[in-house]
């Protein structure tokens, strides 16, 4: 029977690439607010006793305690032991007596005031009574029997008929209660007041010649104050607004450095925790593999140092997070793996991927445009643009890439499949677009394209022929292409329309009349995009400027398997498609996973829990992803500051060649909840592409309060991080940063959606909404500081 062993992560080579860093950090430690650290930390979690319950430990005095203190000597004589009745009050009756004969010190201003109400209750025949202590009293509170009362004074009310009247000093002018509160008469200068002597009682027999004295009136105030004090002037406020001008940040600076300290060491807000994955340069390295699966956790799917499966195991990520016995963690700072986890599979050839045009021929095509050629203006259709760049496209591609393999898909009443010299075309239509499966099954009949060596010339010739006229069969299309597209994964389709699909397979021009329709046409393009990425296509959506194609619905193909949404005008069209074949594919079928100790969870849209799982697809060399997390909302323990906790990243994807792959990155990191040392160590970049991709990934489902919420926090992270700093740099790339996040910021609802109030998840946006949502939700570190292509 083998023992019962606690596995660590996969002890595995050191992260040294010569590419730089790829699993990066936006913060230097795992940051837990103060105030959870505290809570959490050695000797908070006894349990808390009510104060009215005797402590645990309380042991029992042996000793009576000590008589309280007396002044009076004849208490201190008295017997203590018990007494019948009729002795207990002849001593009281006796104890009054030696009370009243003793003459009391006078230690109390208003005697007399108090001594009245006495002398008319008391029954003794004694002719001098003893003034009663009372407390004592501010001078304008004072008793004056015999003096006459201010014109503002007010006699207190009391039950009794032996009642005083108080005089009180108030200023020479009564103050309007009712005036604004910052009273331009009013002077800070002036001490509230008359300023002059205070009025005491004509009566002073009673009263000590030490308070009989007349106050001296208040000195005037000292010129060297200020009018407000110091504690009342309003510092600087951190928060930059987006007009805020460079010049600012030297004012910034006369902040005192003890407020700044102070303001750095508070809790921050946001969250600092964000991770980057550069997926295009961790799936271009080339590093030595290892052959086999490697031995996953049975409950949360982490790579495991153990090579036997019957091992009983407790897992560092599945473990309960405790202050006593805290999970052991891997023994090297960083720990990176490469798995082949099929050796025996065939690999593809590379050279095999598709490029296909689905262009648009429908009868709207036919509108035109002007454009300069010298110094004549001409008129050209939109379809005739569309030539020019697919012509170009073409002929570059057969210089550089004669292998290549091009195809050709037309649509407008009808779908056209352009064969070449050894196939024909061949045209679908009626009944037929209207069937999935019929059409999944004329794709898979026809042929591959040939290289371009072969089939240029008569490519061409097909394109240079298109004409314009018909309806909008964009649906049929869409699946047809990426039927035909889906034999070689890596494969790109390039969807280019001017309209919106108006026949029934997918049809987006009737929602407002008959929302069943929208609702099928949703769910079409969906699911077509989750059978693109599982075949490994890339769909790329081009619109022209100045058409509505409803790209909220049809920008889910490219969203799904990694595409791009643009805009375009019709002379930019040959820029964007030679944008869209250079940008290759590097890897599909990608998943990216990201484990946690049980004292952490994740935060985001989707995430739960210590484990989330991104499903990307298919990538490219400028892919970047981004995580967030923090410490878990449950009642688990978190980790105290000072201590290590360790982070596992796995991704699982597949190779142009068709071989499978899995990379494991276990990293360990220092928790502190110094909130000065994460500002010290924050990496602003990450934070703004974290906020943009998490914040349009709301947005575009309709979320945009939430993603106005999730902005604005990061937000204050960022400006609180340029106050820390106060790099000229970081507050120039701040500010270009907080012009492509405006529209999110100022919850610009009327921009995105087609209606003035968002009612539902259902609301339809714009098409220029949801361009620049899916290019901000898909953005990298390059593209985020590049100026917004969709100018609101």
């Amino acid at each position: 029977m083998f023992p019962r062993t606690t596995l660590s992560p996969l002890p595995l080579s050191s992260l040294s690439h010569a590419g730089g860093v790829i699993m990066e950090f936006a913060c230097g430690f795992v940051y837990v607010p103060p105030s959870v650290s505290q809570k959490d930390a050695p000797g908070s979690n006894v349990i808390k006793r009510s104060a009215l319950l005797p402590p645990v430990n309380r042991i029992r005095p042996r000793t009576p305690p000590p008589p309280p203190p007396s002044t009076n000597s004849a208490e201190a004589k008295s017997p203590k032991s018990l007494q019948s009745p009729s002795k207990v009050i002849e001593q009281l009756e006796k104890s009054k007596e030696v009370k009243k004969a003793v003459k009391p010190t006078v230690l109390y201003e208003n005697q007399e005031f108090y001594n009245k109400p006495e002398a008319a209750t008391s029954s003794s025949t004694t002719p001098q009574q003893t003034p009663r202590k009372t407390a004592l009293l501010p001078p304008h509170m004072r008793p004056a029997t015999r003096s006459q009362s201010l014109p503002y004074s007010q006699p207190l009310p009391s039950s009794n008929t032996n009642s005083q009247t108080f005089t009180y000093d108030l200023p020479k002018d009564e103050p309007d209660l009712n005036a604004h509160p910052w009273d331009p008469n009013y002077s800070y200068t002036t001490p509230e007041g008359t300023g002059c002597e205070v009025k005491l009682p004509a009566d002073t027999s009673s009263v000590s010649a030490q308070t009989s004295a007349s106050v001296p009136p208040l000195p005037p105030r000292p010129s060297f104050l200020k009018s407000m004090p110091e504690y009342l002037v309003l510092l600087p406020t951190p928060h930059l607004s987006p007009s805020l001008s460079k010049e600012l940040l030297p004012d910034m600076s006369l902040i005192s450095s003890s407020s700044k300290g102070s303001a750095d060491q508070g809790p921050l807000p946001g969250n600092p925790n964000v991770l980057l994955v550069s997926l295009g340069k961790l799936l271009s390295e080339e590093m030595q593999t290892i052959q086999g699966e490697p031995t996953p956790c049975s409950q949360c799917g982490s790579v495991l140092e153990s090579c036997y499966a019957n091992v009983v195991e407790d897992c560092y990520f599945c473990q309960p997070w405790k202050p006593t016995s805290t999970p052991s963690i891997p023994q090297c700072r960083h720990q990176d793996g490469l798995f082949l986890l099929f050796p025996n599979e065939k690999p593809l050839c590379a050279a095999d991927a598709l490029l296909l045009f689905c262009i648009d021929i429908s009868g709207s095509m036919s509108t035109t445009s002007q454009r300069s050629e010298g110094e004549q203006v001409v008129q050209r259709s939109r379809l005739e643009f569309v030539q020019e760049a697919v012509l170009l496209c073409v002929q570059r591609l057969s210089e550089q890439q004669p292998d290549k393999r091009v195809g050709l898909i037309t649509f407008n009443s009808q779908v056209t499949m352009h064969g070449n010299e050894h196939f024909t075309s061949h045209s679908l239509s009626g009944s037929e677009l209207t069937d999935s499966d019929f059409l999944k099954k004329a794709a898979a009949s026809f042929p591959t394209p040939p290289p371009l060596s072969q089939t240029k010339d008569y490519l061409q010739r097909q394109v240079r022929g298109l004409s314009e006229g018909g309806t909008t069969a964009l649906g049929p299309a869409a699946l047809l292409t990426i039927s035909i597209a889906s034999r070689q994964p890596g494969s790109k389709v390039i969807i280019c329309t001017d309209g919106k699909a108006n026949t029934d397979l997918g049809n987006l021009e009737e929602e407002d009349i008959d929302a069943r329709t929208l609702l099928s046409s949703t769910i079409f393009y969906q699911e077509l995009g989750e059978y693109a990425a599982s075949q490994g296509v890339t769909v790329f959506v081009l619109s022209i400027e100045g058409t509505d194609c409803r790209l909220d619905e049809l920008g889910r193909l490219a969203d799904r398997t990694g595409g791009t949404v643009v805009i375009a005008s019709p002379n930019s069209l040959h820029q964007e498609f030679e944008q869209i074949i250079e940008n290759r594919t590097i890897a599909t079928h990608c998943t990216v996973t990201l484990l946690l100790p049980q004292s952490l969870c994740m935060k985001g849209e989707r995430e739960a829990g210590h484990k989330g799982t991104r499903e990307v697809g298919n990538v490219d060399p400028d892919t970047e992803i981004t995580f967030q997390f923090g410490v878990s909302k449950q009642d688990a323990e978190v980790p105290a500051s000072g201590s290590r906790v360790s982070i596992q990243l796995q991704i699982r994807y597949r190779q142009r060649k068709g071989q499978w792959m899995l990379r494991v990155i276990t990293t360990e990191r220092e928790v502190t909840d110094d909130s000065l040392a994460a500002l010290s160590s924050l990496s602003l970049a990450i934070i703004q592409l974290n906020t943009s991709q998490a914040s349009a990934a709301l947005a575009v489902r309709g979320r945009f309060l939430d993603a106005s919420r999730e902005g604005e926090l990061q937000k204050k992270l960022i400006e609180r991080a340029i106050m820390h700093d106060r790099s000229s740099e970081d507050h120039q790339t701040y500010q270009e940063w907080v012009k492509i996040m405006d529209p999110i910021y100022n919850n610009s609802i009327q921009i995105f959606t087609r209606s003035k109030s968002v009612f539902s998840d259902s609301q339809s946006l714009t098409d220029t909404g949801a361009a620049l949502l899916y290019t901000m939700k898909h953005s990298n570190r390059k593209s985020i500081s590049l100026k917004n292509k969709h100018k609101l």
